[in-house]
């Protein structure tokens, strides 16, 4: 077991291994990234409030204390912008279980393989080539990934989602009040499920896709890019049919808001990423 409290700037190299990493902090920038070489950890700026670090049994953890009670989370919100921001720096082994947690600010999370949460109050996301199961929330600002696998689930209550360069397995992505973009490497035999209550859902796919699409709004117009799919307007905007062989499912639904679906032309060299 090792533990450090760090008050001021400071870099650790830790030679044990690390399999299980847990981060909370209140108000700054955080930035974990998959390293082949031993686990480190960067703080280039701390807050008032210390950042406490334990190594036990291969589980390392980054955490400020917060207070305890319901007026203490409320002074937060009301004066987050008068902490001096902590800026955290971690590379770890590509294979650790990754939950991160930020109150507000700035998180970014790249080349992890294996399970991935995050979860931001108020900020932004930006995941970038992980792998395996990932799960990202925010609540105020946008979240965006780049070059995911595996399984995905985005959600924002007041917020953008951007997905792009993907060809996950699984993907969910959730809005209350904001637009949905994703460009999506042939997903084939893939399951994209896009929802949002406030805003408009584009999505383009190359136009050899293999896609089972249905598409829904309550009140919004629907474009497509393929003569392959049945547009209705009763009794509410929809549009359906199956492009390919449709291996893969491809459901986009917004209450408030248009969807677009565009086709991507096939690379000159026509192949699919590993």
């Amino acid at each position: 077991m090792a533990g450090w409290t760090i008050e001021s700037p400071q870099r650790l190299t830790l030679d044990a291994p690390v399999t299980r990493l847990d981060v909370r902090l209140i108000s700054g920038r955080l930035n974990v990234v998959a390293t082949d070489g031993p686990t480190r950890i960067d703080v280039t700026q701390v807050g008032r409030r210390p950042v406490l670090i334990d190594h036990t049994d291969g589980r390392l953890s980054l955490r400020q204390e917060r207070g305890r009670g319901w007026s203490d989370v409320l002074r937060w919100f009301r004066m987050i912008h008068r902490y001096p921001r902590v800026d955290v720096s971690i590379a770890v082994p590509a294979d650790v279980l990754a939950d991160l947690d930020l109150v507000a600010g700035s998180l970014v999370a790249s080349g992890l393989r294996r399970q991935t949460t995050v979860n931001v109050v108020a900020g932004q996301i930006t995941l970038m080539g992980l792998r395996g199961s990932t799960s990202a929330k925010i609540t105020s600002g946008p979240v965006e990934a780049l070059g995911v696998r595996g399984d995905l689930t985005l959600e924002t209550v007041s917020g953008e989602v951007i997905l792009a360069d993907s060809a996950a397995d699984r993907v969910r992505a959730q809005t209350v009040s904001g637009s949905i973009t994703c460009d999506l490497d042939n997903p084939r035999r893939s399951e994209i499920r896009l929802t949002t209550i406030s805003g408009s859902i584009t999505v383009r796919v190359r136009e050899d896709s293999d896609l089972a699409v249905r598409l829904n709004t309550a009140s919004g117009r629907i474009t497509s890019g393929f003569p392959q799919l049945h547009t209705s307007t009763f009794p509410l905007p929809s549009s359906e049919g199956v492009l390919g062989a449709g291996e893969g499912k491809l459901w986009a639904s917004a209450t408030s808001g248009s969807i677009a679906l565009l086709a991507r032309a096939v690379d000159d060299d026509g192949e699919e990423l590993p």
